[in-house]
């Protein structure tokens, strides 16, 4: 089968290669890919920034058809639709898998990232990690089920929202488009932060319904958000562009005991921020880590209940032998929210 793989250390080092096709051991699902997205850690294992095992076949967004079952498999059956968590395995003993927190396990092993993933024509997946697709739900959308869910897990689960707070948001990509839009289902009045090559994104962000867009280049940020605020800052911020730029601007904007929480993944592992506004304003500082699986249980209800037309944020259809082609959109930010069809 066809797999598209990180070979070696470095920037590029990727190649779309002929593998041994694969086949399912117990409590394992074999899926046939059938749209997979690119993710901004897909980009960051492109460039060589962000390997945990090489060679490896990358892609970790994606929905999938069973094509075959483990002997010891019985939840599903062959033809359905399913989405996998990123979680392929645990140690299954520590306190953060006794409380479901896969996503913490000092011994996680993820897809794409340390087992091959779903830039393939068939991926091995976990019985137990996986989640059936609502026929309601369209298998392009499905395909955004994962960073969906990481929105879930920074929204509901790593802080507490309210409808009257003004939110800002940094980076319009997927990430903080999708964030955004959660956000918007909530009747928050929320602010995207982008640069001025984002500026096709932010237009389709006011289609989605994202009252506010501004671009750091041209639009005076700590201005609106002083009067947007009447002076106090804003509640809470989101920052998923990974820049180190955005969490200078969102501790001077915050306000006081108002809570950042990190979703965005850096280029770079050490990078300095103001301690200053961290202690004086009392700034809560909160890091996001993907998803668990309650983050994944609370996406697909909610794709079910608000009926959220996320279509628009899936901008570029490629087939996987087109993959540089892609990964070039995906890297200038001509398009939004790529997929791949193996």
């Amino acid at each position: 089968m066809k797999a598209l793989r990180k070979l070696a250390e470095g920037y590029n080092q990727m190649a779309l290669v002929e593998v041994n096709e694969v086949f399912p051991s117990d409590g394992e699902l074999k899926l046939r890919v059938i749209y997979t997205g690119i993710c901004g850690s897909d980009i960051h294992g492109f460039k060589g920034e962000y390997n945990k095992k090489i060679p490896l076949t990358l892609g970790h967004e994606f929905v999938g058809e069973v094509v075959d079952i483990g002997h010891s498999s019985s939840l599903y059956k062959v033809g359905d639709i399913v989405v996998s968590e990123t979680t392929f395995e645990t140690c299954e003993k520590c306190s953060y898998c006794n409380e479901q927190e896969y996503n913490l396990c000092s011994d996680r092993k993820g897809l794409g990232t340390q087992v091959d993933g779903s830039f393939a024509e068939f991926v091995l997946v976990k019985e137990k990690r996986c989640h059936l697709i609502p026929k309601e739900i369209d298998n392009k959308i499905a395909a955004m089920l994962e960073p969906l869910a990481c929105c879930i897990h920074a929204v509901k689960e790593k802080t507490i929202v309210s409808p009257n707070e003004k939110i800002v948001v940094f980076g319009p990509g997927p990430i903080g488009i999708l964030l955004a839009t959660v956000l918007v289902s909530l009747n928050i009045e929320v602010l995207l932060v982008g640069t001025a090559r984002d500026a096709k994104r932010l237009a389709l962000a006011k289609e989605l319904g994202i009252a506010h867009t501004l671009i750091v280049q041209k639009d005076d940020v700590e201005a609106f958000v002083q009067t947007w605020t009447n002076g106090i800052g804003a509640d809470q911020i989101f920052e998923c562009s990974g820049s180190i730029h955005a969490v200078h601007q969102a501790m001077q904007i915050i306000k006081k005991k108002g809570t950042i929480i990190q979703e965005g993944l850096f280029a770079t592992t050490m990078n300095e921020i103001n301690m200053d506004d961290l202690i004086h304003k009392e700034i809560c500082y909160v890091g996001s880590r993907t998803q668990k699986p309650s983050s994944w249980k609370s996406a697909i209800q909610w794709l079910v209940d608000t009926n959220m037309d996320l279509s628009p944020i899936v901008t570029a259809i490629l087939p996987l032998d087109e993959w540089e082609a892609a990964f070039r959109l995906a890297m200038n930010g001509e398009e939004l929210k790529i997929l791949m069809k193996p």
